[in-house]
């Protein structure tokens, strides 16, 4: 527990209403949306501008007590779960939009400010900031920095590391780093990429530049329905063998087709599989690829293919594909969502082998995934009132990353390793290069004090996860306590 004397010292550095410890006001941030992981944190500040941030990095340096930073709270790998002992770092009030300039085409933004409405505030000068989350509305950028999140245009445009351009971040005993460029390049270590997935165990960030893009002369998305999840996952690698690379390609199966369309009612049809796929940019070039994506659709096995007739019918197709993971919500008690990327081409056979495992285990699975850059987003459903259901999930969403990794894939495509798949680090990575990370941690943080007990395993957790799962069993979560 922290001690009282420290909660002094921090209402000496921030305003009082900034300092909670009273549990009422603490229970609220006592998990992430992976709400599965929950501790109680015991102390929260919520700092309302970067002076703010340092003091409290400083004094938490100085007494040696560990932080924990958090932004909108949506993520979904228990990265910002609580650690007993520390400062959870609540950056929600550093929400300025500083300067919008339209003709570098760029946006100075606070860790706080939502997703979207970096694009809101860009609408004017017909600019958007083109990474979207499902949870857009709601996610922070800083939050998004931390985990590199993608969305579902990532394929053509990049995930968050490929939109940003400079970083003001603070190391936890109150260093300044200024990170990057506006030039195309900046000298040095790439560190830009460096911080960006870094989950907040090297530094806090307290301010972003971001790359702006005009909005395109043209968006249409073409709808695509498959009686086979196989044929769907083929068509998408075909699309791209095509020549043709799409803004977003989304892939749904049918228990999330049925969930979504149930909650958003996008007009989607009854079918195994379904794909959206947008093209985007001048008006010749994409009339040009939406013939040719039809054409690759029917040689796929498409069923039924449509094309938004409007702008309307647009954001109601992509509607349903946001809403998809609280739409799933309506199909059990709780679920439990993953995120794995994997090769395109290995998309028939992965999805053929969880459609296996889901079997084995008993536990339905709703597929909802950006299928262009292999980034799956299984949800297995469970009822967490059933003795072992939870587990079970885990065990099943852990052999699923495992997969990932066994045909060239990654545990993650932009939700970040956190606390949730610490074990399948030990999977992925061999001791030397779990060596280097930890080098990399001392070089920033040689105390261990920003977000412990997350996205690195110890080698020796490692060892024991091999011998483990050597002999089928399985390792809890030792680090931090789950209620």
């Amino acid at each position: 527990m922290i001690h009282p004397a420290f909660i002094s010292r921090l209402r000496g550095v921030l305003p009082a209403h900034a300092v909670l410890v009273d549990r009422e006001d603490v229970v609220p941030f006592e998990s992430d949306g992976l709400s599965a992981y929950r501790n109680v944190p015991d102390v929260v500040v919520l700092p309302e501008n970067e002076a703010q941030v340092v003091a409290v990095l400083q004094l938490c340096h100085a007494e040696k007590v560990a932080v924990v930073a958090r932004g909108a709270g949506t993520g979904l790998a228990a990265g910002a779960l609580p650690v007993d002992g520390a400062v959870l770092l609540v950056l929600a009030k550093l929400n300025r939009i500083k300067a919008i300039d339209p003709l570098a085409r760029t946006a100075v933004v606070e860790p706080g400010v939502r997703n979207l409405a970096i694009s809101e505030a860009a609408a004017p000068h017909n600019l958007y900031y083109a990474p979207d989350p499902s949870s857009q509305i709601a996610c922070s950028i800083g939050g998004n920095v931390a985990e590199n999140s993608g969305g579902v245009h990532c394929l053509k445009y990049g995930l968050t590391v490929h939109n940003i351009l400079k970083l003001r971040a603070w190391t936890v005993d109150g260093q300044l780093l200024e990170i990057g460029s506006e030039a195309l390049d900046a000298p040095g270590y790439d560190l830009l990429a460096l911080l960006t997935g870094s989950e907040g165990m090297l530094a806090v960030i307290t301010e972003i530049t971001v790359k702006l893009l005009p909005r395109p002369e043209r968006a249409q998305v073409v709808l695509a329905a498959f009686d086979d999840v196989a044929k769907a996952g083929a068509a998408v690698g075909n699309i791209i063998a095509a020549g043709v690379v799409p803004a977003g390609l989304e892939m749904m199966d049918r228990l999330a087709i049925q969930a979504a369309e149930a909650f958003v009612h996008a007009g989607y049809p009854d079918c195994e599989a379904l794909l959206l796929c947008e093209i985007d940019g001048v008006n010749e070039e994409v009339s040009a690829d939406i013939y040719t994506v039809h054409e690759v659709l029917e040689a796929s096995g498409a069923i039924e293919i449509r094309s938004a007739e409007s702008e309307e019918q647009r954001l109601k197709f992509w509607a349903g594909r946001k809403a998809a993971f609280p739409a799933v919500g309506r199909l059990a008690p709780d679920y439990y969502c993953m995120d794995g990327t994997i090769p395109r081409a290995q998309l028939p056979h992965v999805l053929k082998r969880i459609g296996e495992m889901s079997e084995a285990f008993g536990l339905a699975v709703a597929n909802v995934f950006h299928a262009g850059d292999g980034n799956l987003h299984p949800l297995i459903l469970y009822d967490a009132n059933q003795p072992g259901a939870l587990e079970k999930a885990e065990t099943f969403g852990g052999k699923i990353l495992e997969l990932c990794v066994e045909v060239g894939g990654t545990i993650t495509g932009e939700h970040g390793v956190g606390l949730e798949k610490i074990k399948q680090m030990c999977a992925q990575f061999a001791t030397p290069e779990l060596t280097r990370f930890h080098e990399v941690k001392a070089a920033f943080d040689p105390d261990k004090l920003l977000n412990p007990g997350k996205a690195v395993p110890e080698l020796h957790r490692c060892a024991e996860w091999g011998a483990m799962h050597v002999h089928g069993g399985q390792l809890p979560h030792p680090e931090l306590p789950r209620f």
